[in-house]
């Protein structure tokens, strides 16, 4: 190789590396900005003293969704609202954008939900399951996850 072919080869080898790496910080930073603009905002009506209910906003926190806790003395007039029924019902309520999240439902339910988007109302794991997030313990037998409309429910998926 003459040293003319040389040095341009290292040209076009310094600027395809270049190239390479410029479009990969490119692409990572546009990832970061859509990964923090996607951030979904969800709020969480609860009492002030459950402390698993707490530990259900954690749980959120950290899988880096945006929450809003609503303390209440009462739940009855948000799970009124909802349509909610009393054997679907747990100790607290979480609103995700146009879906209700009725207690302790497990991430895998809730990316379910968000992904599909079905024509519902909501999702509700019914009261306060061992193992659950938020709840202490290990999980001890499958998690049923019902979808209700209008206050009818059925079987949304099993964990």
């Amino acid at each position: 190789m003459t040293s003319k072919k040389l040095t341009n080869f290292i040209i076009l080898l310094i600027l395809s590396a270049s190239l390479f790496f410029a479009y990969n910080f490119v692409a990572d930073k546009q990832k970061v900005l859509a990964s923090t603009n996607n951030k979904l905002n969800v709020e969480v009506f609860k009492t002030p003293s459950c402390g698993c209910c707490y530990g259900y906003v954690l749980f959120l926190e950290k899988e880096k969704f945006n929450v809003k806790q609503t303390d209440m003395r009462s739940l009855h007039s948000i799970k009124k609202k909802y349509n909610i029924p009393i054997e679907m019902q747990s100790c607290h309520t979480t609103i995700m954008g146009k879906y209700f999240i009725e207690g302790h439902v497990p991430l895998q339910a809730v990316n379910k939900l968000l992904k599909e988007q079905p024509d519902i109302d909501g999702i509700a794991l019914p009261g306060m399951p061992i193992g659950t997030p938020g709840m202490p313990g290990e999980k001890e037998e499958p998690y049923v996850i019902y979808q209700l409309i209008d206050g009818k429910f059925s079987v949304f998926m099993t964990i």
